[in-house]
């Protein structure tokens, strides 16, 4: 069965997202908090996405390592809640950590955003251009992560 996935990639203010269906980037970009809060609650009662249902909604997890952490990292740590509390099953919600994005992605835990994107074009296929564009034309920055953990969930279902 072919999941659509909402990922989201939180942070202060905003957050990145990509919506993935099977190998499918149906949409990804980066949006002001209060709006993912409002794209979660359609994308759970399947209003989002234009007609695609989402059947699952995927949150980086937020794990600081025994290191001490700023206001920065608690404050996208209550985003994490409001938004999963926004979803029609709150404890259904996946949250995977960045670490294990990178495993699966890129096979080194040790890898870094330029690595994760460059898995991510490898896999879907180059931007491309505006004249041209690619199957990943217009994703930038957090939307990158958000992708990449879509496909994290989307192979783990299928495991």
């Amino acid at each position: 069965m072919i999941r659509t996935i909402l990922a989201i990639d939180p942070g202060t203010t905003e957050s990145g997202f990509a919506i993935l269906k099977g190998a499918e980037i149906v949409y990804a970009g980066k949006i002001p908090n209060q709006e993912m809060k409002q794209l979660v609650v359609h994308s759970a009662s399947g209003q989002a996405g234009g007609h695609y249902e989402i059947d699952e909604l995927v949150i980086e997890r937020i794990v600081s390592y025994g290191m001490s952490v700023g206001q920065e990292v608690h404050d996208t740590c209550v985003w994490i809640g409001r938004f999963q509390e926004r979803w029609r099953s709150p404890d259904r919600v996946h949250l995977i950590e960045r670490k294990d994005v990178k495993m699966h992605v890129c096979h080194n835990g040790k890898a870094k955003d330029k690595n994760i994107r460059q898995a991510m074009i490898d896999m879907f296929g180059a931007p491309g251009t505006k004249k041209n564009p690619g199957p990943t034309f217009g994703i930038t920055g957090d939307a990158w992560q958000a992708l990449a953990l879509a496909v994290t969930l989307r192979d783990s279902l299928k495991a």
